[in-house]
């Protein structure tokens, strides 16, 4: 590559790393996706710095660190010997140990599992944390599963898991099925096999060396970015008609904190379709639906049953409802273009992701397009890594912050990184581009210290 690319040129070197990435990761559509959102930002601003694209730093941060794949072999109720798949990708540690989730489903492939670490690299530089990117998991559905089988599943993991990770080395967390019951199983497996008690996850039991408000941080996260936003154009949340798709920690928590600010929560999801409820889900509603998913283990469409004025979707998303603000919780991939055109017809004016990549390409275009206010998943949910981070301090220094003093650290990590979007993202019309302004700012960071470092 020459030292300085010309404007015009841009796309063409784009197209051609996109090939030469696809080449050598084929069928990978998840990762290939994640990549393509990210160069669509950074290539033209490096074009016209040549220590980057002279250095190949974007083609050795879309290349892993190391990726571990192992078998995980284990016993059921009935006696039967299974196996899954393990996984942990060590994606780019430049400023800091490898962080990122566990992630528990079916659905878990190398594909899904590159795109997250290369997305966690970007997310945890956003937080200005000394943290790197990682990611892993299982093809393993703890669903249906007794605690019993979840628990010699997570103790079969560990036993190749602990081989890769340490408290100054990668630093995994709960994700997609992975939640308090499977951190303490995996804990409890590590301690065992390295007689060594260290923050080596995050998102533990506050008994054995977790933070208060671990659990609720993504979801307030999403909501506080949306808020500075909000804030950005002199409005609120005050009267806004909010949908959130999820059920799980990242979508209560974002509907407890939408209410706390004023505005007005709707709807929720699981993979059977969603609910309604025009009314708005109140804190009493909220707490039911914890109790379903965490402890009976549910279905969100129980929820019609108790709440009279509900009705369930099924099969659906909750994108068709009109709205003021979106906030998808659930999983990658869950608003198409489509579905990002109808929201836009029926009124969103804002859209904070809570999930992992849960905008499709052309639905972010069309939000950009559209000129809303658009956060995309590695701001908007950096708010469960951040608490994540000071877990780990924490954790270093023996000492427990108070709630206060952790929502403040939340509420003020949130804010620096809208301001660090805003600074990037900012369009000769004014108009901010979230999504330009975080690919940018997370990448400047961690690019720097690759630089630092030689050709490593």
């Amino acid at each position: 590559m020459s030292k300085i690319v010309p404007a015009e040129k841009v796309e063409e070197y784009q197209n051609r790393f996109m090939e030469g990435l696809k080449r050598r990761n084929p069928g990978e559509t998840e990762f290939h996706q994640a990549v393509y959102e990210v160069i669509q930002s950074v290539f033209p601003y490096i074009a016209d710095k040549p220590r980057y694209h002279e250095k190949q730093i974007l083609e050795r941060m879309a290349e892993p660190d190391r990726v571990i794949i192992f078998r995980v072999c284990w016993e059921d109720d009935e006696g039967n010997i299974r196996v899954n798949r393990g996984y942990r990708i060590q994606n780019n540690n430049a400023i800091g140990p490898y962080k990122g989730g566990l992630r528990f489903h079916p659905s878990v492939t190398l594909s899904v599992l590159k795109f997250l670490a290369f997305e966690q690299t970007f997310k945890n530089s956003l937080t200005g944390l000394p943290l790197g990117g990682g990611k892993g998991g299982a093809d393993f559905n703890p669903k249906g599963k007794s605690d019993n089988e979840v628990m010699r599943f997570c103790q079969a993991f560990m036993n190749e898991l602990h081989h890769h990770i340490g408290p100054n080395l990668d630093v995994p967390a709960g994700d997609i099925g992975v939640g308090a019951r499977e951190i303490g199983y995996l804990f409890g497996q590590y301690k065992n096999l390295t007689h060594q008690y260290v923050g080596v996850l995050t998102g533990k039991g506050l008994e054995y060396g977790g933070s208060l408000i671990r659990t609720e941080a993504t979801g307030y996260g999403a909501v506080y970015m949306m808020e500075n936003m909000l804030a950005s154009r002199n409005d609120t949340f005050e009267g806004k008609t909010c949908l959130v798709s999820g059920s799980g920690n990242v979508a209560t928590y974002a509907v407890e904190k939408i209410n706390h600010l004023g505005g007005k929560a709707v709807t929720l999801s699981d993979s059977g379709g969603y609910i309604h409820d025009p009314d708005g889900i109140d804190a009493e509603k909220l707490a039911w639906v914890v109790n379903l998913k965490n402890v009976k283990r549910g279905r969100i469409s129980e929820y019609v049953d108790e709440f009279k004025g509900a009705t369930f979707h099924a099969g659906k998303r909750p994108w068709e409802v009109p709205c003021d603000l979106a906030f998808p919780c659930a999983t990658q991939n869950e608003i198409s273009v489509d579905e990002a055109k109808t929201l836009l017809k029926n009124g969103c004016t804002g859209v904070s992701e809570g999930a992992n990549m849960p905008t499709e390409q052309d639905g972010i275009h069309a939000f950009i397009d559209a000129k809303i206010l658009f956060a995309p998943s590695k701001a908007a949910n950096a708010g469960g890594v951040a608490v994540s981070g000071l877990e780990m301090s924490q954790n270093s220094a023996r000492i427990h912050w108070s709630e206060d003093e952790l929502q403040r650290l939340l509420s003020e990590t949130m804010k620096g990184i809208h301001d660090k979007c805003v600074q990037y993202g900012r369009e000769d019309d004014g108009y901010v581009n979230y999504l330009k302004g975080a690919n940018i700012a997370g990448f400047v960071k961690v690019a720097d210290a690759m630089l630092a470092y030689g050709v490593v």
